[in-house]
């Protein structure tokens, strides 16, 4: 049996980056409808499975989730959840049972308090990497303008200047 690369570690009490990608990148959440089952479901599994869902973005392909974990046994189970409930619920609306939505997933502990906020960035600033917006505020799938109401603009602009983006995805080869 072929080791998962890089392992996953399952830790309680932690912070963790997660994100899955669907079989060949295909973008089998291509419309709003589709992005809010994907959004749903998401938001449903971490009420049950995580402590806070801090940072995420749906795009067509694959999603980003900043979560804190209670118990490290929940790691796997929320992206169990998550992408079979969404894999559920598309099949159903298009009418294709049985079909595989998503291929594999990647998670990472968080180290400290930069890696938070880099990983944080890099959640919100996905839309505009894969082209979905121009700018963070005009796509509606992500947290961030929850957090740019809460926080307001100048906080964010403080984040992303304390905190520059990184490119995360060659780590577990999903973006």
């Amino acid at each position: 049996m072929e080791m998962h690369r890089p392992p996953h570690i399952y830790r309680g009490d932690t912070l963790y980056f997660t994100t899955s990608s669907t079989v060949n990148k295909a973008r089998f959440f291509d419309s709003d409808e589709k992005k809010n089952i994907l959004f749903d479901v998401i938001h449903k599994a971490c009420e049950r499975f995580t402590k806070e869902l801090s940072a995420w973005t749906v795009l067509d392909n694959h999603y980003h989730i900043l979560v804190e974990i209670q118990k490290g046994r929940d790691v796997p189970r929320l992206i169990n959840n998550i992408n079979a409930n969404s894999s559920r619920l598309l099949n159903n609306l298009e009418n294709s049972s049985g079909r595989q939505i998503w291929y594999q997933y990647f998670d990472r502990c968080i180290r400290n308090e930069k890696d938070y906020w880099r990983r944080f960035n890099y959640v919100h600033h996905n839309c505009v990497k894969h082209g979905y917006a121009n700018r963070m505020e005009d796509y509606q799938y992500s947290s961030y303008r929850s957090w740019a109401k809460e926080k307001g603009i100048e906080w964010m602009e403080d984040v992303f200047a304390s905190y520059p983006i990184v490119d995360f995805s060659v780590e577990g080869e999903v973006e």
